[in-house]
């Protein structure tokens, strides 16, 4: 398994899909980094030699933000949006779904399991 910025990547897959393995790599970018490194992305990543390695290395320092710097980044984001008190800032403290999706059902992924409210009386307990 070749290491890359601290991160295993898949040997048994070709270099362009083993890439996205890292965070902040998706496909378009794997691509990009291959022809930028002078890489054939069909290539299994345990058959790539320590300088093509290394030269994936220099790129992804140099050209992208990825891995453990842009998980800081996107956690301050966040963190600033809650701080300045803005809808998403309040919706991210509350742990509710930020983009506007409905929360009157659904929504079981974000707000947990359901809370059953114990004592609620029926329609039919009113009579």
């Amino acid at each position: 398994m070749p290491r890359l910025l601290g991160v295993d990547i898949p040997g048994d897959k070709q270099t362009v899909y083993a890439l996205t393995y890292l965070y902040g790599v998706g496909p378009a970018v794997a691509r990009e980094l291959c022809h930028k490194a002078g890489i054939d992305p069909r290539v299994k990543a345990k058959d790539l030699r320590e300088d093509e390695l290394g030269r994936l290395a220099a790129i992804l320092d140099k050209d992208y933000v990825v891995e453990g710097a842009l998980r800081r980044q996107v956690a301050q984001d966040i963190q600033r949006l809650k701080d300045i008190n803005c809808y998403r800032g309040i919706r991210h403290r509350k742990n509710l779904p930020v983009r506007g999706q409905r929360t009157r059902t659904n929504a079981r992924t974000r707000k947990g399991p359901k809370k059953t409210v114990a004592g609620k009386k029926g329609v039919k307990d009113l009579r």
